[in-house]
């Protein structure tokens, strides 16, 4: 593919872009290490870090950090994940270096300011309450309690106890150990020099030979309810542990899912809220990274529908095997046009292409489409038929 390009440098950074005409670039690094990473006692420090980078460091304030990208009219920002820690910016492919001096500042220079580093937990704590307060988004950090033992279950923004208890000291030991060139991958995806940037990334990076492993993931099923004062309705999640992302399998299950429960057109809309009335919103996701992947099932409801709708759920999953090749046909070619359409969105697709290389090679994300077309029909009724038996449910519940 003459747009795509792939290089691992020698200080072990992970270089991967696609290469586009427009006058726009966005450009991640990416550190291999997130919540799972974390013990119990220290959940949320993966978190913690990625908002403390931003505080400042060795040669800029808070303010020059964001400065320096949005003057150039820019965007900056950062994510944690379970299995990595992402800093990006989007912004005018001319400005791309004043974009990348920022990001490596960031991650090689930070102060860890004590001042800052206790405002930064203020800001983290009411962060936690303000997930805890949105029943929605409550539900979604339940599910995968319910999924998961601890620690992978406790979630990657940590509690109010963790954040609490850590210290500056502790805290910057541990970004020392856990932010390491070889753990990097860097994505670029608009109008930019591939070999200027690796000469860059290779000027500016040392090997280091650090890294963190993860803790143990150790599935399970639970069924988990939280009633609360103040809300009218039900969030219910519904979820089960599904085959890793580019297994072959994955591909089948995404197939699934545009049958199933992916837009307003899928069996689930139609059934639960169409013809029953019974929710506003039911809504589908596949959530995984390399070492874990479930899929989940939303609907917004009322207190006493929400065993219908798992009734519900569970009869449109055994009714796959009704499935027929023309509904095969018309879930694959929706896959593969909204494929086409999110290509549109540099920043999303350098996401992807991030994700594709944490779970095993970037270059698959140009070959997915291929291999949504090689699943079969017995192989997606297969899967349903094998999704079901184990089950997780979150709920939370009107008082």
């Amino acid at each position: 593919m003459k747009d795509f390009f792939k290089k691992k440098l020698k200080n072990g950074i992970t270089v991967v872009m696609e290469k586009r005409a427009l006058p726009v670039v966005s450009l991640s690094i990416s550190n291999r290490f997130g919540g799972a990473y974390e013990k119990s006692e220290i959940k949320g420090i993966a978190h913690f870090i990625e908002h403390l980078v931003f505080t400042g460091t060795k040669t800029r304030t808070h303010e020059d950090i964001s400065r320096e990208i949005e003057k150039k009219g820019g965007i900056l920002n950062a994510f944690t994940s379970n299995e990595v820690t992402c800093f990006y910016f989007k912004m005018p492919s001319e400005h791309i270096f004043f974009g990348l001096d920022v990001l490596i500042d960031i991650l090689k220079n930070p102060k860890f300011d004590k001042e800052k580093f206790e405002k930064e937990k203020k800001v983290i704590l009411e962060e936690i309450k303000m997930y805890k307060d949105d029943p929605q988004k409550h539900v979604f950090e339940k599910i995968e309690e319910a999924l998961f033992e601890k620690p992978l279950g406790e979630g990657v923004i940590g509690s109010e106890e963790t954040i609490r208890k850590m210290n500056r000291d502790f805290v910057f030991d541990f970004y020392k150990k856990a932010y390491s060139p070889e753990n990097y991958i860097v994505t670029i995806v608009g109008n930019a020099d591939f070999e200027k940037i690796c000469s860059y990334l290779e000027k500016n990076f040392k090997k280091e030979n650090r890294g963190m492993r993860e803790e143990p993931i150790k599935k399970k099923n639970a069924f988990l309810e939280v009633k609360r004062e103040g809300i009218d309705q039900a969030n219910f999640v519904f979820a089960m542990h599904a085959p890793l992302v580019g297994s072959k399998e994955y591909y089948v299950l995404e197939v699934l899912d545009a049958y199933l429960a992916d837009g307003m057109s899928s069996r689930l809309f139609l059934k639960i809220r169409e013809e029953r009335g019974l929710a506003y919103a039911v809504k589908s996701s596949i959530v995984g990274e390399k070492n874990y992947n479930y899929y989940l099932i939303y609907a917004g409801t009322t207190k006493e529908a929400v065993p219908e709708v798992k009734k519900l759920i569970i009869e449109e999953f055994e009714k796959i095997k009704d499935m027929k090749e023309k509904d095969l046909k018309e879930a694959k070619d929706r896959i593969v046009g909204l494929r086409h359409v999110s290509k549109e969105e540099s920043s999303r697709v350098m996401n992807e292409l991030m994700f594709a290389e944490l779970t095993g090679d970037a270059e698959e994300y140009y070959h997915f489409e291929e291999k949504i077309k090689k699943v079969k029909l017995d192989e997606v009724k297969k899967l349903a038929k094998s999704l079901i038996k184990e089950y997780s449910t979150a709920s939370v519940l009107p008082k």
